[in-house]
C-alpha cells in the first residue's frame, strides 16, 4: 500500500510539476480513537471496546492545481488506540492426578498502537474558503502484550479510508476528518494448555479529528 502510494504521488508530481504549485506545512490533530472488537479464545468469545483522545502531530507536502490540491500525509509519531493498557486476572481451576483441585492465576495486560501512519489525500475547493477532502492511507497497527500463556499477536498494516470538510483562510486551515480502518484479525501464536484452535482477535477502528495545519 505506501508503496502504491508513493507511486501515485510521484506521478502526480512528474506529470504536473510544470503548472502546480507546491506547499508544505505542519498539521496539529486532535483525534478521537474508537475500538471495538472480540477474542475467540476456544469456544469463548468475549467482546470489548476501547477509546482514547490523543493530539497527533504531522506534516504534510502538497501540491496544487486551480481547485484541486494532492498531497502525502505523514504522522511520525505513534498513538495508543486505548487511554491505558486493558488488564485482566483470569483464575482456573484443575484437578491433579490426585483429587487434589488446584488454582492457576494468569495475569494478562494487553495494548495497541498506531504507528508509521501515511495518508495520500485530494482536496477540492468549493469556494475561495471551503473544501471537502477524501484520501487512502495506511497505518502499521502494533500489539504490546504480556500474556501468561505466552502468546503473540504481532504487528499488522491496515488500510483507511478518509472523508472530511474543511475551512482556509490565508495560511491557515481547520479540517475536520472521519477515517475508517478496516476490518482487523489477528491470531496468537500459540495456543492456550487445554485449548487446540490459536486465539483470535478480531477488531473495527475508526477515528475523528478535528485539525489545524499551518501551509508555508
Amino acid at each position: 500500500m505506501k508503496k502504491i502510494v508513493t507511486l501515485i504521488f510521484s506521478a502526480f508530481f512528474l506529470s504536473s510539476i510544470a503548472n502546480a504549485e507546491m506547499k508544505y506545512g505542519l498539521t496539529g490533530s486532535l483525534t478521537f480513537i474508537d475500538a471495538t472488537g472480540s477474542e475467540t479464545e476456544g469456544g469463548e468469545k468475549t467482546n470489548g471496546s476501547a477509546d482514547n483522545i490523543v493530539v497527533v502531530p504531522s506534516l504534510f507536502l502538497e501540491y496544487g492545481m486551480g481547485n484541486l490540491s494532492v498531497g502525502l500525509d505523514y504522522i511520525p509519531l505513534s498513538a495508543d488506540v486505548s487511554s491505558k493498557a486493558k488488564k485482566r486476572t483470569d483464575v482456573e481451576k484443575s484437578v491433579t492426578g490426585t483429587v487434589t483441585e488446584t488454582s492457576t492465576t494468569r495475569n494478562q495486560s494487553a495494548q495497541a498502537s498506531l504507528e508509521d501512519h501515511i495518508t495520500l489525500y485530494a482536496n477540492y475547493m468549493l469556494n475561495d474558503s471551503y473544501f471537502v477532502k477524501a484520501g487512502i492511507g495506511q497505518v502499521t497497527l502494533s500489539s504490546d502484550e504480556t500474556l501468561n500463556t505466552g502468546a503473540k499477536y504481532g504487528n499488522v498494516d491496515i488500510d483507511a479510508y478518509l472523508i472530511g470538510l474543511g475551512y482556509a483562510s490565508g495560511n491557515g486551515r481547520i479540517e475536520l476528518v472521519y477515517t475508517d480502518y478496516e476490518d482487523i484479525s489477528l491470531t496468537s501464536s500459540v495456543a492456550r494448555t487445554g485449548v487446540t484452535t490459536n486465539n483470535k482477535i478480531e477488531a473495527d477502528l475508526d477515528t475523528v479529528s478535528l485539525k489545524y495545519s499551518y501551509v508555508f
